[in-house]
């Protein structure tokens, strides 16, 4: 089978986005299937990079009126098109009638850009954008949703019909496993980390949802345990806003809370594997890989007690309410004493989010797509 897989313009910056695509590229190569990866050329985007101002403006040139064209000649090579991420579903139209799958990460910024989200205002550039890419999403021949809370939210909003939305859950984006100790000290050393200092560890950015300000104050109220008065609190991902330096100070958690940018994939690994647990409170999600990463490596979990998240860390997590730190931090500090069994229905749990179970529901798409499109051609006579 040929896939033609369209990945995200480059000048965005989407790492997990990045990530998804080449993941499914290397996946499909892997077992056969002859596939291209394209993505918007940057062309006027290298005049000015980035994605505020004019920058933004500028790729919306490379991404929506330079690229179409391009697009229709790299489609006659593909049996089947995948648009990676749903933000691209705006190229749907220009199809033209070819075999085709987009997956749909989250429905945050459709959300906002509706007005259902206070805490992320949208502008009104963004508000036509996102209404583009709902009304695209209504037009795909197929959605595959990467969780079953992601799809009822679609379903609701666009009101696409069950039969035109799948749940395909996604694989890990790197062979994340448990790493020996003695493997993990360089890294520790290379993030300035001791290797014998306990800590709790949270992955993420700066996103609303994200609730970086909630990690805190849970971690605030976990030092009050005495299991956990020494522990310190990693922070990887994002550079601290500057809410968070002032909350940070006044929690007085000056020196205990240690932030780390751009960490590779080896040195999370080593984070995970070596962390008390990791902290995601997070108040929305589309899918949330973090709670898979940390488990496939024997971390235990804790997590928000509400889809998709619960759905991922299934019956291998630690559940709470972010909205109570004092009540959070007193159920971990009890179910964590079992924390073996934790690790152990970790890794059990991560094992549902193989490549091959994602390869599997993708292919099954793609052979789906192709044989709708067929039936839809018309028979003439001398083909009958």
């Amino acid at each position: 089978m040929k896939v033609l897989l369209i990945g995200n313009y480059e000048n965005l910056r989407q790492q997990s986005m990045q990530r998804f695509a080449v993941m499914l590229r290397d996946g499909l190569a892997a077992a056969g299937h002859q596939v291209r990866l394209v993505r918007p050329p940057v062309w006027l985007g290298r005049l000015r990079r980035g994605e505020m101002g004019l920058a933004k403006w500028i790729g919306y040139l490379d991404r929506f009126l330079l690229y179409p064209p391009l697009l229709r000649r790299q489609l006659h090579w593909a049996d089947v098109v995948h648009i990676c991420d749903h933000a691209n579903a705006v190229y749907v139209p220009h199809l033209g009638g070819k075999p085709h799958v987009v997956t749909c990460h989250d429905m945050l910024a459709i959300r906002a850009a509706l007005g259902e989200i206070p805490e992320s205002p949208t502008g009104w550039s963004g508000r036509i954008y996102q209404r583009w890419i709902l009304r695209s999403l209504r037009k795909a021949q197929a959605v595959a949703c990467v969780s079953m809370q992601t799809a009822k939210e679609l379903q609701r909003v666009a009101g696409l019909s069950e039969d035109r939305l799948t749940v395909v859950p996604n694989a890990l984006n790197y062979p994340y496993r448990s790493m020996p100790a003695a493997e993990v000290k360089p890294y520790l050393d290379a993030l300035g980390l001791e290797p014998n200092q306990a800590f709790f560890l949270h992955v993420g950015g700066n996103q609303w949802y994200k609730n970086r300000p909630g990690v805190l104050r849970l971690f605030a109220e976990l030092v009050q345990h005495p299991a956990y008065r020494s522990h310190r609190l990693v922070m990887a991902g994002k550079p601290w806003t500057e809410e968070m330096r002032l909350l940070v100070a006044s929690l007085k958690l000056d020196g205990r809370v240690v932030e780390r940018v751009e960490v590779s994939n080896e040195q999370l690994r080593a984070l995970y594997s070596s962390a008390e647990a990791l902290l995601f409170p997070s108040l929305q999600e589309g899918f949330g890989w973090p709670v898979v990463e940390a488990q496939a490596c024997g971390c235990p979990v804790v997590t928000t007690n509400r889809p998709p998240m619960n759905d991922v860390g299934g019956p291998a997590a630690i559940y709470i309410d972010p909205a109570n730190p004092v009540d959070a931090a007193g159920k971990i500090a009890s179910d964590l004493a079992e924390c073996e069994r934790w690790r152990r229905k970790g890794l059990e749990n991560a094992v549902r989010f193989s490549m091959s179970a994602m390869l599997k529901g993708y292919l099954k798409l793609y052979r789906h797509a192709g044989q709708t499109v067929a039936a839809t051609q018309p028979v003439f006579e001398d083909e009958a």
